[in-house]
């Protein structure tokens, strides 16, 4: 690459000294691309066993991931039922430094496009409460987008400013992931606009963005909890001196671990990563809800709603998933006992749990979502195809089967891909059109 910045190069040679050299050829080489299995539906080893296209070597600081050289390891059917995430190599290293487990409270405060968030998601089995902000509400759609497709059950998806939700969640989370906006340095191969945009002001932007974020981050933190700070870039200003002056403003914290993986020693396009630990401080039993607004719809009568899906839910499972139905607007989610509560802070939510239907007082219609979060045992009527089969489905295009009529899940082999309903033996499909192949 002959169009790197010359203050960046400056800035670099200064820093790596003998190892500039090797860390400038590493430009010359293509990106590396990453697959991370998505162990809510599937084991790596079972998916390696079945892969539509070479997997390479084990992504080594990630256990679920593999290196891939497939030139559109997106268009497979495969990726479409949500068995992996595409994910640069180094950006896979942040999530499992912060070690997120079962049944803890989780947030990701800057989730878009889902790569982080998907991660944990995985680490935390289904279990627990995992909030995924994201602070611009067009990226936060997409993230809701993909933690759908991934089958992700036990998540809120929230657009607001780290401030505010510091209002809402004092003192709350058991871990805490800040995957910063930064100057992108580690993003000059990938991304075609982040060479442009690069200079040392925005560097310093960056830096003082970040340092706001981090500290409403650490309010949000409960007493024992841990945090990780992580960015795609290799200036100090953002990394190691972002780091050293966030435990200056916050004695209570202490470094436990910090990673900085430079494209000439790793093979990926690089990443820094910083785990620190809260030592003091409470751990608040639920949100702060007198602090925060009602907004509108998470409140909505549901008496006809309710009846509605009792008498789909009754057709459509083999049993009923368990939760509780919200709704906001017309549109209907069902979550576990732990996200309710999050009902007050609505007027920042996207979606809480999953998202299960729409009623228009009239009738009920199932989402996509709903489909991508069911286990093929967990419905009546799951239309098996083979991975041919699946292609015609998610071009729009019908497929036949010979179970009753009604709703039904449509699936690559035993993994949903999306809704059908099944009339005389036919199957018309419901993949939402902008899901669809070649739409």
């Amino acid at each position: 690459m002959g169009n790197l910045p010359e203050k960046f190069i400056a800035r670099m040679q200064k820093r790596l000294g003998s190892d500039f050299p090797a860390f400038l050829a590493s430009y010359e080489r293509p990106p590396y691309k990453g697959l991370r299995v998505n162990a809510l539906k599937i084991s790596p080893e079972d998916f390696a066993a079945r892969a539509p296209f070479p997997l390479g070597e084990r992504v080594p600081w990630e256990p679920t991931a593999f290196y891939t050289e497939e030139e559109k390891p997106g268009a497979d059917v495969y990726h479409f039922a949500g068995l992996y995430y595409l994910q640069e190599p180094s950006a896979m290293v942040a999530a499992p430094l912060l070690g997120a487990g079962k049944g803890e409270r989780v947030l990701d405060l800057c989730a878009a496009p889902g790569g982080k968030t998907t991660q944990l998601a995985s680490d935390m089995g289904g279990t627990g409460v995992l909030i995924a902000n994201e602070i611009d509400r067009k990226r936060a759609q997409i993230l809701a987008e993909n933690i759908a497709r991934m089958g992700i059950c036990n998540s809120a998806v929230m657009s607001a400013s780290p401030q505010s939700l510091a209002v809402v969640f004092p003192a709350y989370f058991d871990k805490i992931l800040v995957d910063a906006p930064c100057s992108g340095e580690g993003m000059f191969k990938k991304e075609e606009n982040a060479i442009p945009a690069w200079s040392e002001g925005n560097v310093a932007m960056c830096a003082e963005r970040q340092k706001g974020i981090l500290d409403a981050a650490a309010e949000m933190l409960a007493g024992g909890g841990r945090l990780v700070y992580s960015t795609c870039t290799f200036a100090e200003e953002e990394d190691e001196w972002q780091a050293e002056a966030f435990l200056k403003r916050h004695p209570e914290f202490s470094l436990l671990a910090m990673k900085k993986l430079y494209p000439h020693e790793a093979r990926g396009e690089g990443h820094f990563a910083v785990l620190f630990e809260k030592r003091d401080g409470e751990r608040s039993a639920r949100p702060s809800l007198r602090k925060c607004s009602s907004g509108r719809g998470f409140g909505a009568d549901l008496s006809g709603a309710a009846k509605a899906w009792e008498v789909f839910a009754e057709d459509f499972f083999v049993r009923p998933p368990a939760g509780t139905l919200r709704a906001a607007g017309a549109r209907l989610f069902l979550a576990g006992e732990e996200l309710p509560a999050l009902e007050h802070a609505q007027a920042a939510q996207i979606g809480v749990g999953v998202e299960a239907g729409e009623w228009d007082g009239k009738r009920f219609k199932p989402t996509h979502a709903l489909a991508m979060a069911v286990k093929k045992g967990d419905v009546r009527r799951f239309v098996s195809l083979s991975r041919e089969e699946s292609e015609r489905y998610l071009k729009g295009e019908t497929v036949e089967s010979d179970l009753p009529d009604g709703w039904c899940v449509v699936g690559v082999e035993e993994f949903p891909l999306g809704l059908g309903k099944i009339v005389g033996g036919v199957v018309k499909n419901h993949l939402p059109k902008w899901l669809r192949k070649y739409h």
